[in-house]
């Protein structure tokens, strides 16, 4: 007798990992991002292999040049641009030193360290970015998801997923090329922290 196979019933986890882009200039000089490249011979570990991905992983990049040159460094071509996985936007910061503004206008410094609504620089407030992270992450479908973005995205994302307060999004560090995996679903969260990819 033949005993039909068993419906497999839908996948129902989100299973996303996100990886940290590769050095950039900006990022070996300590300033914020101005959406440099990638500086060849500086991204350790240097990568010769695609990453394997599962053939049903849907792929994701934050909207900047060293996102969307890592996707490509690590085999991932097709690498969808999303908004969402922007960056912090940091106006007229843009580019520069924190240690250089410290100086400069302590207050302003202090401000956008101690209020996640603070904009002095007249870009983006951390709460904005913390939101559409947040946003984007409860959406996902149930699956396989990876995205090449910025540090202070995947910083956002891990804060969420932990429910941790806003404090924490400045005790966490985020390593190039380095990932991060978050398993479940809206509201209930697993993290693996800083895995390298292999």
């Amino acid at each position: 007798m033949n005993t039909p196979a068993p419906e497999r019933t839908p996948e129902r986890t989100v299973r996303l990992v996100l990886v940290a882009p590769a050095v950039n200039a900006a990022l070996l000089e300590g300033r914020f991002d101005d959406d440099s490249p990638v500086k060849p011979g500086e991204s350790e570990p240097g990568r010769t292999e695609p990453v394997r991905l599962g053939r049903t992983a849907r792929v994701f990049v934050s909207p900047s040049v060293r996102c969307r040159s890592t996707a490509g460094l690590l085999g991932l071509p097709e690498a969808e641009d999303v908004a969402a996985l922007a960056g912090c936007a940091m106006g007229r910061w843009r580019g520069r030193r924190l240690d250089e503004l410290a100086t400069e206008e302590p207050e302003s410094v202090a401000a956008w360290l101690a209020d996640p609504d603070a904009v002095p620089h007249g870009g983006e407030a951390l709460r904005s970015l913390w939101d559409r992270v947040a946003g984007w992450v409860d959406a996902l479908e149930p699956g396989t998801v990876w995205a090449v973005a910025e540090p202070d995205v995947i910083r956002a994302a891990v804060a969420h997923a932990l429910g941790a307060p806003g404090a924490a999004f400045w005790r966490l560090d985020v390593r190039p090329l380095s990932r991060v995996a978050l398993s479940g679903r809206s509201g209930r969260w697993n993290v693996v922290i800083g895995s390298r990819l292999d």
